[in-house]
């Protein structure tokens, strides 16, 4: 991440006011966070194009039967983000799919508590 996403990150990491508790219940709903604030000011989308994205993934995810609880939303969230950087040519499926299978892989390796980091091999 640059240190513009650096600091965006330590910015929407915690809830504004007297709530000290974080917003994100994981560091990846974060980081998919920033990604789609990253992306838009750099051009690559608009925030209605994005919001049109998430409303849409959302339905899509209701009408197959997501109750809604609010624990799935950041899910809904990255494949929006997914399916909006394939849409505009920024990457496609199967590099996407590969990205998701090396982060698994490095995941499945990586010791509880200790940050997840590509090997060059997965890359």
């Amino acid at each position: 991440m640059t240190m513009a996403t650096n600091a965006t990150m330590a910015t929407i990491t915690t809830s504004p006011g007297p709530d000290p508790n974080p917003t994100f219940s994981e560091p990846w709903q974060a980081h998919a966070f920033a990604l789609v604030l990253t992306l838009h000011e750099r051009g690559l989308f608009t925030w209605a194009e994005w919001t049109a994205a998430l409303a849409d993934e959302i339905r899509r995810a209701q009408a197959g039967g997501d109750p809604d609880l609010g624990d799935t939303y950041y899910r809904h969230w990255l494949a929006a983000l997914e399916r909006l950087v394939a849409d505009k040519g920024a990457s496609d499926a199967v590099e996407l799919e590969h990205c998701r299978q090396a982060w698994e892989r490095a995941a499945a390796r990586t010791p509880h508590g200790r940050p997840i980091e590509l090997a060059d091999e997965d890359r």
